[in-house]
């Protein structure tokens, strides 16, 4: 039943292939905990008292190392690997519990709805307390340090010089996740409307608005790239290219996006493309945009993912309070 409610995920849930790949692995590896010999059997392993067990073993650190080094010994007779030091022991985030137990709850209804389960026992079992945090983003001034120093990329860059700028600005200007980044298309862009048609999770489409500069960047871009070689121009070829003419790929988002911010751009703290996402959102919601358009602008389903940028611009204007307002210096104190 494992694999038929994956399949059902992809196909009818439309569930990326990222995200049916980290549902498959939990399965499997609650099978290895609760002893279950096959897929067919797993139903069978579905019990409160197995999966309280299960979110027990996850919380503790001890216990996993010591599984992990034993199902090592069992993999291999080799005396010099069993010799080796054993790995740090990986703690297991609240988030990361909760979501293993996300993944045997909806299994569990996948089940229920085929006739197999009556109930949902994971229902019963309490989640983790998750400690809330906030999104991290990019200050306006560095972000716009780094796009004026690469500023002569895109007049008179060559293709390796636009490509990593070209990678920033639309991840900074469209605050569109990695995944939809490596998705697009050469038909993914209009420059005649001025839009991005970006496909999200659940490959629901949307249209993203671009400024002229990025609209006349992204331009620019696809100039240098048609000149290479190994560059693809069908409409159906990505949007952006590795300098193979290959699709990006996650790490190599990451390491451009690390190199850029880090290298050229001297920016501190954490530079990912999800901080790119929530600097835009963050920074429109600062300039008096609505939750809603938000909202269907980062293609979000629920309003309640788009509500955690509100925390992050109150508590900005907190410190401002603090910092400025007249009796937040004396300690609050009235002055006679």
């Amino acid at each position: 039943m494992k694999s038929e409610y994956i399949e059902y995920l992809r196909t009818q849930r439309r569930y990326s292939q990222r995200t049916c790949e980290i549902y498959s692995s939990v399965l499997d590896e609650y099978m290895k905990f609760s002893g279950c010999p096959s897929e067919e059997k797993l139903p069978d392993y579905m019990s409160f008292q197995l999966v309280r067990s299960y979110e027990v073993y996850l919380m503790d650190e001890e216990k996993r190392a010591e599984r992990e080094e034993e199902e090592k010994k069992e993999e291999t007779e080799d005396k010099e690997e069993r010799e080796k030091p054993k790995n740090k022991k990986r703690k297991m985030s609240p988030r990361t519990v909760s979501l293993h137990l996300s993944v045997l709850s909806g299994y569990c209804r996948f089940l229920m709805k085929q006739g197999v389960l009556k109930s949902n026992p994971v229902r019963l079992v309490r989640r983790p307390r998750q400690q809330k945090r906030l999104p991290s983003f990019l200050k306006e001034a560095d972000l716009q340090g780094y796009f004026a120093a690469t500023l002569w990329r895109v007049e008179d860059g060559r293709y390796e010089d636009r490509m990593p700028r070209v990678i920033i600005s639309v991840l900074a200007g469209t605050a569109i996740r990695r995944s939809e980044l490596i998705s697009l298309d050469r038909k993914s862009f209009d420059p005649a409307r001025g839009v991005l048609h970006v496909r999200g999770k659940g490959d629901k489409m949307r249209e993203i608005p671009l400024l002229p500069s990025l609209c006349k960047e992204i331009s620019l871009y696809l100039q240098s790239q048609d000149s290479l070689k190994s560059a693809r121009t069908d409409p159906d070829s990505p949007l952006i290219q590795t300098p193979r003419g290959g699709r990006l790929y996650p790490m190599f988002v990451e390491r451009v996006v690390k190199g850029e911010l880090g290298g050229v751009g001297d920016i501190k703290g954490r530079k990912s493309p999800h901080v790119l996402r929530h600097t835009l959102a963050t920074e429109l919601l600062d300039g008096g945009a609505d939750l809603n358009s938000i909202k269907e602008f980062l293609g979000h389903s629920s309003l309640a993912a788009t509500q955690v940028y509100t925390h992050n611009s109150i508590e900005r204007l907190q410190k401002v309070y603090n910092n400025a307002h007249p009796r937040a210096k004396n300690g609050g104190k009235n002055g006679d």
